[in-house]
């Protein structure tokens, strides 16, 4: 009985260590499991990494002198255009020209066969010196019938017919003489010259053909560049800005490539139509440019930027930057911690990629130009170098 009291003990005393032993096996591990894994809740948090910041292009919102332009679709025209034709029926015997020769006024540009008008003109000579010697002879008769009649010897009705003949072949000799000029004149019409100064255009008609008067094509185009007009159209509610405009004095005008990108001249407004075409709700300008490089082309396509006044020292950003959201435009601010903030504006005129801000922004904020797509209200970001938008836009 001792024996087996004492073995039964012995194995309740080991049952007993084993599982004391495994609970502080489980304590410990719980314990690991809750400082290391888990841990404090403001520890666990200060070791969380940070919200990565949206990478963005900013620039500072500056202040500048902002031109305010009209802009309009036109077309180039020369100041003096005119198609070369012949005024007489002939031959065309030369061409003196070459095809985009820029020629003076008088020169010679082409020749007509001149003989038959030549002929015409020697014959209303001669007709003319006939006349002449019939006209002396009856000045003669009438003189000696003047003086028989004082003696009696003839009647007055032979002086009267005397007289008849003299004013017979006086006006005969003023037909001739107005035959003499006609003929000069057509004569003169075989030589074809320049009317102005300009530029020849493609020669239509070849050497050896037959022109005549009333022919609708023309031998060549003549045009004068220098200088050259643009006409183009604009909204009518403009035309009150435009004449408000004129009433300050010139108005500037600059011409712009068909893609609006490259200025080509310079010049001053000429007038503004005497109508409204109320079909299209336009109203037609008409500018004039020196052109003395020739930069604008008669026919060509061009952009009139019509400059009605100039706004000091306004609030301007780059274009790129203004946002249209649900609640109308804004701009998207970074703050002092480079935290993203929607900002609403109100704009005034564009131009040259910049606008003018007439409300919302005030100078020297930071706004962000690019990457706006992923911002958020309070969102983190990481800007670029900022720029003045004034500076940049000069650029």
């Amino acid at each position: 009985m001792g024996a087996e009291g004492n073995t039964a003990a012995s194995r309740g005393g080991r049952r007993l260590f084993l599982i004391v032993a495994f609970l502080a096996i489980l304590a410990a591990g719980g314990a690991v499991y809750w400082y290391g894994v888990q841990g404090p809740r403001p520890a666990h948090a200060a070791r969380a990494p940070a919200r990565p910041g949206v990478p963005v292009s900013v620039v500072v919102v500056g202040r500048q002198d902002v031109p305010v332009y009209l802009t309009g679709l036109g077309t180039v025209q020369a100041s003096f255009t005119v198609g070369i034709h012949s005024q007489v029926d002939g031959k065309l015997q030369e061409v003196l020209f070459t095809e985009g020769q820029h020629v003076k006024k008088g020169d010679v540009l082409a020749k007509i066969d001149p003989r038959l008008f030549q002929a015409a003109l020697d014959q209303a000579r001669a007709k003319k010196a006939q006349n002449q010697a019939q006209l002396t002879s009856a000045e003669k008769d009438l003189a000696r019938s003047k003086t028989l009649v004082l003696s009696n010897i003839t009647s007055q009705q032979i002086v009267d017919q005397q007289q008849a003949k003299v004013d017979q072949f006086k006006a005969s000799m003023a037909a001739d003489e107005a035959a003499i000029q006609t003929a000069e004149t057509q004569l003169d019409y075989t030589t074809i010259t320049a009317p102005s100064d300009g530029r020849v255009g493609v020669r239509l008609v070849d050497p050896g053909n037959i022109v005549h008067a009333n022919d609708q094509a023309s031998l060549a185009t003549l045009v004068l560049t220098k200088p050259s007009a643009v006409l183009f159209t604009l909204p009518a509610r403009s035309l009150d800005d435009i004449r408000d405009a004129m009433a300050r004095g010139p108005v500037e005008v600059l011409a712009y490539d068909q893609d609006n990108r490259r200025a080509l001249a310079t010049g001053k407004l000429l007038l503004v139509d005497n109508m409204i075409d109320q079909a299209s709700a336009t109203i037609k300008l008409k500018a004039m440019f020196p052109n003395d490089d020739e930069k604008l082309w008669p026919g060509e396509f061009v952009n009139a930027h019509v400059l009605l006044n100039t706004r000091s020292n306004a609030v301007v950003v780059p274009t790129a930057a203004i946002q249209r959201g649900p609640q109308g435009l804004f701009v998207w601010t970074v703050t002092a911690k480079n935290l993203a903030e929607p900002l609403p504006i109100e704009v005034g005129p564009s131009e040259g990629g910049m606008t003018v801000i007439a409300s919302g922004l005030s100078g020297g904020e930071s706004i962000v130009t690019d990457g706006q797509y992923k911002l958020q209200r309070d969102a983190p970001v990481t800007v670029t170098t900022p720029q003045t938008a004034a500076s940049g836009s000069s650029s």
